[in-house]
This record gives C-alpha cells, structure tokens and sequence, in this order.
C-alpha cells in the first residue's frame, strides 16, 4: 500500500502569489536565574526571523549589513549599547528578583522571557506591534496597543499588570517605539541589508528514501528566504491526505531546509518560495530516488 504524507508549512497563497511576506523586527531577552552556564540576561534581535544582532553585559554583535546601516547613526548605536551593557542587565535581573520574591519561590532555574518588535507589510503599510512576556515557560503578560493596557492570561500577573497599568508613561514610549521607531528601523535594516536579507536563493530539491522500502522524502536545501511552502500534488491537484509536516531547519551557510516523506508514481513534489512566482516542481520518478543502494540525478521544471 502506498504511504502518503504533504509538508504545509502555513505560509499561505501570498508564497503561491509570489508577493512579498510581511517583514519583521523583533527582539528576544532571556533573563535566567540559577542557570549557570548563560549570562543572566541576553538579548537577541531577529529581521524577518534571522537572527541580527546580539548581545549581553559584555558583549554586542551586529549582523554586517545591520552594523553599516547603524554605523551612520551614532545615536542609535548608543542606544544599543546602553540598553546592553546597562540598562537591560540590571533592570531584569531586579525584575526575575521581585518575581522570585513576591511568588515566594526558591533559589532553582527560573526563566523570565521578553518578546517585543514590530510586523510591517510593505504593500499595504500596515504595522503591527507586540510586546509581551512569558515566565517559567508561560505566558505571563502582554500589552494592549489598542487599549493601552496591560493584559494578565496567568493569574500570577495581576498584581504585576496593576502595577504597570499605572505607569502611563511607560506605555505610550513603549506604544511609541513599537509602531514608530521599530518599524523605521526594521526599514532601513531590510534597505542597508538588501544584498543578504532581501536575496532570493532557489533550493536544490532530491528524493530520498532510506531503504526500497521506505518512505520517500522530498528533501530541499539551500534556499532562501526560509518563508516556503513545500507539498505533494498528485494528478495536477495539490494532495492534502493523510498529512505529515515536515520542518525548515537552518543550514550552516544560512539558507534552509526542509523535507517530507512520501511514497510515488503519479505525485509531484511542489516547492514554493516567497517572492518567486515560478514553483520548483520535481516529478516523482522511482529512477530518481536517492538512497543508501545508489545515487541518481533530481531533475526539476
């Protein structure tokens, strides 16, 4: 009997489309506590889910393309530095204490997680913030762009929101920041970087199959971006039964990968990439399977 499986990875019919993906700014801050091999608090900045830029108490890294760009805005380059070396260190170890103390927890591993940045949709100049924060796995606390409010979904926050809710000031510069600010610089990031993070690389697609009798694995590497979509059509008609996802893992050389397993005969392995309106379609032909037997050559149109 035949084995099916369809890789859908969500990306939806703007890849199909070809158009342009929302982009996207964000930065990730991990405070720890009670771990000991990881700096107490560090920060992570992300365009469009590649990571841009880090830092920590002692250090800050910025991606080639993010460096030039801020290379020409001292003050923005200062304001990097501060919140690295400075501000975030001490502002979040204070805070993962006063959770710690006020939860009435011990000296173990505790986590406190930020998320904050901004979407931008270049076609229809939509921006979208966020800013939200998890503790020890869970969601903890979010703000409410739209009410200027501070939302509590674990019990443990309420205290926390009412505290934060007060502080109006706060809110509006972070309102400020994340539909302002962030945007404006996640443009000017995506423009300096064009070369890198705005490339199109179109993937190199095999089938594989461990064993004859094995499934088979449409398997593509090597392109970029990492927003794409790859499925099983038979007959002409996109195949949806019996659905196993597959999952885009990063290469070394900052392309990606991703695969699915599937059986033959009349299928098509589809792979379409954001930005490329022509998809990558390799037919599924036993004399082209690759596996631990032999080698043969993937074809594709």
């Amino acid at each position: 009997s035949l084995a099916f499986a369809v890789v859908s990875l969500g990306i939806g019919c703007d890849v199909a489309n070809g158009k342009t993906l929302k982009h996207s700014l964000k930065y990730v801050l991990t405070a720890s506590s009670g771990v000991t091999n990881l700096p107490p608090v560090v920060s992570v900045a992300l365009i469009d889910d590649i990571q841009a830029g880090y830092c920590d108490k002692e250090s800050l890294q910025l991606l080639d393309s993010v460096k030039n760009y801020i290379d020409t805005d001292p003050q923005q380059l200062a304001w990097y530095k501060e919140r690295c070396y400075e501000i975030l260190p001490n502002l979040f170890k204070a805070r993962i204490s006063d959770l710690k103390q006020r939860l009435n927890q011990s000296d173990g591993v505790h986590i406190l997680q930020r998320i904050s940045g901004c979407e931008w949709d270049d076609e229809t100049g939509e921006v979208v913030g966020f800013h939200q924060f998890g503790y020890d796995g869970e969601d903890f606390i979010s703000l409410d762009l739209n009410t200027l409010t501070w939302v509590a979904p674990n019990p443990l926050a309420v205290v926390t929101k009412l505290t934060w809710d007060v502080d109006k000031a706060r809110i509006i510069n972070n309102k400020n920041f994340l539909t302002q600010t962030c945007p404006e610089w996640l443009k000017k990031y995506l423009d300096y970087g064009r070369s890198s993070l705005l490339r199109t690389e179109l993937p190199s697609v095999s089938l594989l199959q461990k064993t004859p009798s094995s499934p088979v694995s449409c398997h593509a590497t090597g392109f970029f971006p990492h927003r794409a979509v790859m499925f099983w059509r038979k007959d002409g008609e996109d195949f949806y039964e019996d659905v196993e996802q597959g999952e885009i893992l990063p290469n070394h050389d900052e392309t990606f990968q991703m695969s699915t397993p599937e059986d033959w005969r009349r299928y098509d392995c589809v792979f379409q990439l954001s930005g490329v309106k022509e998809d990558t379609v390799t037919k599924l032909d036993k004399a082209e399977i690759r596996n631990n037997e032999g080698k043969s050559e993937i074809s594709s149109c």
